[in-house]
């Protein structure tokens, strides 16, 4: 049964017509929980304040930023408008005067009025801060364009700092861009921060050749609450007074809007289609400075216009009033602000603002009786020496306005509080009110702007145009018809008019013609329908300009808005989705394929001690519980199996699941230290992935296949991990095509290891070895030595090795004197280290006596004792010396860690031509820059004294051939120096050598080379001609070590 379905993996279904049924897919889930919003969202209600300030590159300017955009001060009294007049603090009186405030105006403090109040909202009144700055680094030419928008992170870092000082504690940035002068953020309480998500940001540039960004705009997308989605443009828009450059801030706001694409939205794992655009938001926001002028108007006249409400705010005889009063006396001709005719409504026809507060001579009361005074309500707009009536004469001839009429832009749905407030731009600076009297005298304009717009706005204006386009449409036909002139005939009875008829229809909410502002039109918030179908109001509460700051030619603005809106509640929202996806999975998993996997638990009971066994354990059951491999130490294997059987009454086809991949990794089903291999597959899973193999397996109905699970950590930087606290903890996914998916937990307990520690750890390992060591008292984390004391002078693993390999180094020449079947293979130099001459290839056997050894090093026991009695000594002498040579390739910082190998290499490189001669001199000076971390340098000694003294025991040589060759090496040495230092090429002819002193020497160069990598902690990604002058030099430091015993008189 098992080797049949095994067989399907590369062959297809027997039956490739069976009927495929559908699966819900995340979005009929999504669909599903939208159904029942109601059930887990609560209406939330925020403040948002916005701010827009062009700084003009002005030093200084950000000293004012935390008492005009988060505190709230630094707005006129006089010169702010009625709404805002009406929330100045009772003490203004105490409020330093304009004159005082800008005699001591200073780069390095604020220009804010001392004792100033607290106008509008702010500090953890506010939910959401947003702020736009345009020319925040000076721009004035391309060549500082170029050189400096991509290299001066400066301005940003400056800013921010402003931002965090200024804003409440606790508040954070959640969108934060620059482009060029464009600096926008969106900062976040702590409260609102984490409903925040989806944060998307676009930079436009529509400046130079109409992309570079000393001109555009900076867009923010956010989602708040998981249901609306809100835009933040800060945009800087062509600046100029001419007709040309009235259509380039045009194109530029057409750019914009073409231009910026947000990123899709993930909602809760569903990733929307397409790419975002402004207009498909639920709230936005378009502010900064537009650069917007007033047509039809003479700058001067404007400028004395204005200055005559300014003067007042200076007492008599300040630097400021004198200077505006000689603006004014210069030119005594009478000021004329000329009425801008409209395209669509005669002067005749034009309402009276005052509305019902207006005297109505038609009335048969008033005709007999005067109106008492006391029953008019004060308009200051109606007052023609008040700044309000100004104002509106100023307002007709508003660029902006005369754009969104004739629809060239920002007309689709934009709309904006009332102007109560002078105009921002420009003054001179540090005054309050006097305007530009350099020699280019630019005309006062409201260039700063903060626009919002509402889906339900888009929306209106949308069916609108849709309704035009039909009138339109319909228009051309009945003219083609001929039937234009139909009025003509009597038997009609009326004719139609689109040009005419409807115009005294009530205009939407969406007219951008300006009018005089009625208070309870702004006070009411506006419901609508948001895109995901939540209800969701605004109400612009202020909208102001800060008229005291004095630090810029342009006055600071910003606005409050109060939001209602439906938020997700995360808990509800999961109970909700966790019913949906149980009653859609119940409905959909009828007559699908479906699978039951076992996991068999034998194994599991078998490692348990039969006292601690519970009187009845089942073998098998289901995977829920996963696999548990128990304990896993290093390099020994653990396998479980499990059963997967097809319970559907149709065929099932099924497969592991490829787990997402590093860049530039393979992909693969299952961690590293795990494999997966089907029954009649001798192919683990990750393998056929990566020769592309099929992997499907197809079961009839009642059918099974059994599945083995193999665990080996065999790497020694996962090692390393896992005794620095990681877990062996993950999840097999088993997909089921058009089923469900199965997760199968996997996980074992890592019993700590000595391999892949440092030097400086092992020696603080008590006794009792690494399995000694105790949890953290009140911490995760990797078991420790709790009195972190040093227990030791070098590791012990490494002095039991040694021990252990000297003592069977003497048993094996023991055995070999009276067995012939266990004699040394003395042409192998390099035995017993050399992997290449080990004498036991069978690699199942070694693998056994390996984890023997690993077992009693990492539990401090006897190595010797560990083996099997039977175990022969050259066996056992062999796997302990492949031990050694692992153990030391694990050690985090090598015998000789880098630092110290550094230190040598460096002084031979000093050295030169007059390298140490005599090998004392050489062991001398190593142990002397050892000698700077002691327990390396113990380790260096008991590793070099072991291997020196194995060399001897096999490769013996009598004392006579001994002290020859001390005396003859002692003279060729000497010879050789003296040939260095007269730079002779070439080496001394050879003498004659004895053949157990020629042994020797390549048992001890074979040594060196073993050890050289193992010993010394080296720099990688060398060079082959500087890696192979590298290990010279190490062969030259280790040498005189290991043939220690050939260096002193018999």
């Amino acid at each position: 049964m098992a080797s049949s379905a095994r067989q399907s993996l590369d062959n297809p279904p027997t039956d490739p017509s069976a009927p495929q049924l559908n699966t819900s897919s995340p979005h009929s889930l999504s669909k599903a929980v939208l159904a029942r919003r109601a059930e887990y969202t609560r209406p939330q209600k925020i403040k948002i304040k916005i701010g827009t300030w062009n700084v003009a590159a002005c030093p200084g300017t950000e000293r004012d930023l935390e008492a005009w955009f988060v505190d709230g001060k630094g707005i006129s009294e006089q010169l702010s408008g009625v709404g805002i007049s009406d929330g100045l603090g009772e003490d203004g009186d105490q409020v330093e005067s304009v004159g005082a405030q800008e005699a001591r105006r200073s780069k390095r403090q604020t220009t804010i009025p001392k004792n100033d109040n607290n106008v509008i909202p702010g500090g953890e009144g506010i939910g959401i801060y947003v702020l736009g700055l345009q020319e925040v680094v000076d721009l004035s030419s391309a060549t500082q364009y170029v050189g400096r928008v991509y290299t001066d992170p400066g301005p940003t870092t400056k800013w921010r700092k402003a931002l965090m000082e200024a804003l409440p504690s606790g508040y954070v940035i959640v969108a934060e861009q620059q482009l060029s002068g464009l600096l926008l953020f969106v900062c976040a309480s702590p409260d609102i921060a984490p409903t925040i998500s989806a944060v998307s940001t676009v930079s436009v540039g529509t400046g130079i050749m109409g992309y570079l960004g000393n001109k555009g705009a900076v867009t923010t997308r956010i989602v708040l609450g998981e249901t609306t989605r809100m835009v933040f443009i800060n945009s800087h828009l062509a600046s100029g007074h001419d007709p040309a450059h009235l259509e380039r801030r045009c194109w530029d706001v057409a750019q914009i809007l073409q231009r910026t694409h947000f990123d899709p939205i993930n909602w809760a794992g569903v990733l929307d289609d397409t790419q975002e655009e402004i207009g498909q938001e639920d709230f936005a926001f378009w502010f900064g400075d537009l650069n917007f002028r007033l047509d039809g108007l003479p700058g001067d006249d404007i400028r004395r216009l204005l200055m005559l409400h300014t003067k007042g705010e200076y007492d008599i005889g300040q630097k400021s009033r004198v200077k505006i009063g000689g603006e004014l006396s210069a030119d005594d001709s009478p000021i004329v602000i000329h009425s801008v005719e409209s395209d669509d409504e005669s002067s005749e026809g034009e309402s009276d603002p005052t509305g019902s507060n207006a005297f109505d001579q038609n009335d048969d009361e008033s005709s007999n009786t005067l109106p008492d005074p006391d029953d008019f309500i004060q308009d200051p707009s109606q007052d023609p020496a008040s700044l309000q009536a100004t104002l509106d004469s100023l307002l007709p001839h508003d660029q902006l306005k005369h754009m969104q009429k004739k629809k060239k832009a920002l007309h689709d749905g934009w709309r904006e509080g009332p102007i109560t407030f002078l105009p921002t731009y420009k003054y001179d600076v540090g005054s309050m009110g006097a305007f530009d009297t350099s020699e280019k005298r630019r005309a006062p304009s409201w260039c700063d702007r903060i626009l919002f717009r509402t889906r339900r706005d888009k929306l209106e204006y949308d069916i609108k145009k849709q309704e035009e386009e039909v009138a339109r449409i319909k228009d051309e036909e009945m003219r083609a018809r001929g039937i234009d002139h139909a009025g003509d005939d009597e038997d009609v009875l009326f004719d139609y008019n689109p040009d005419e008829d409807g115009a005294g229809d009530t205009p939407t909410s969406n007219n951008n013609d300006y009018d005089e502002y009625e208070e309870e039109d702004v006070e009411q918030a506006e419901a609508f329908e948001t895109k995901e179908e939540y209800m969701d109001k605004i109400h612009q509460e202020f909208y102001t300009s800060h008229q005291r700051v004095l630090s810029s030619d342009h006055k600071p603005l910003d606005a409050v808005f109060t939001i209602e809106y439906d938020a997700v509640v995360p808990e509800l929202k999961q109970k909700i989705q966790h019913e949906v996806a149980r009653d859609l999975d119940r409905a959909e998993n009828e007559g699908r394929p479906g699978i039951t996997v076992a996991v068999d638990h034998s194994a599991e009971v078998e490692e348990v001690p039969a006292s601690e066994r519970p009187k009845s354990k089942r073998a098998s059951t289901s995977g829920s519980g996963g696999v548990n491999f128990g304990n896993v130490a290093y390099l020994q294997k653990k396998m479980r199996s499990l059963t997967i059987a097809n319970t559907s009454a149709v065929q099932a086809t099924f497969s592991f699941v490829e787990r997402p991949s590093v860049s530039g990794e393979s992909s693969k089903i299952a961690p590293p230290w795990l494999s997966v291999c089907f029954a009649g597959s001798e192919t683990s899973e990750d393998e056929r992935v990566l020769q592309k193999l099929k992997r499907e397996v197809t079961l009839e109905p009642g059918d099974a296949i059994n599945v083995t699970l193999e665990v080996f950590i065999n790497d020694v930087m996962l090692v390393r991990a896992l005794n620095d606290g990681s877990m062996l903890d993950d999840v097999l996914v088993l997909r089921v095509t058009d089923g469900r998916d199965h997760f199968i937990p996997i996980r074992g307990t890592w019993l700590q290891s000595c391999f892949g520690r440092s030097v400086n750890e092992l020696i603080r390992i008590p006794e009792g070895g690494v399995r000694a060591l105790l949890p953290r008292p009140g911490h995760d984390g990797p078991p420790v030595n709790r009195g972190q004391e040093v227990c030791w002078s070098a590791p012990r693993e490494l002095f039991k090795l040694t021990e252990a390999i000297e003592i069977l180094t003497e048993r094996v020449l023991a055995d070999a004197n009276m067995l012939d079947s266990s004699q040394v293979p003395k042409e192998a130099a390099g035995w017993p280290f050399d992997h290449s001459t080990w004498l036991l290839k069978d690699a199942k056997t070694r693998e056994q006596q390996r984890g023997c050894i690993l077992e009693a090093l990492d539990n401090d026991k006897n190595l010797n004792e560990s083996f099997a009695p039977e175990t022969p000594a050259i066996e056992r002498l062999e796997i302990v010396a492949e031990v050694l040579i692992m153990f030391l390739n694990s050690l985090t910082d090598g015998v000789v860690p880098g630092p110290l190998w550094n230190r040598l290499d460096q002084e031979l490189a000093v050295r030169g031509p007059k390298p140490l001669a005599d090998s004392e001199e050489i062991k001398t000076w190593v142990l002397d820059v050892l000698s700077s971390s002691p327990n390396h340098n113990i380790s260096f000694v008991f590793l070099t004294s072991m291997l020196s003294r194995v060399a001897g025991e096999l490769a013996p040589i009598s004392k006579a051939l001994l002290w020859r060759d001390i005396k003859m090496g002692s003279a060729r040495s000497s010879f050789d120096t003296v040939r260095r230092s007269l730079s002779w090429k070439g080496k001394a002819p050879p003498s004659p050598e004895d053949p157990a002193v020629l042994r020797r020497q390549r048992v001890e160069k074979a040594y060196v080379d073993v050890f050289r990598d193992v010993v010394f902690r080296a720099p990688l990604g060398l060079k082959d001609k500087d890696r192979r002058a590298m290990e010279e030099r190490q062969r030259e430091v280790l040498e005189p070590f290991v043939r220690g015993a050939r260096d002193g008189p018999p």
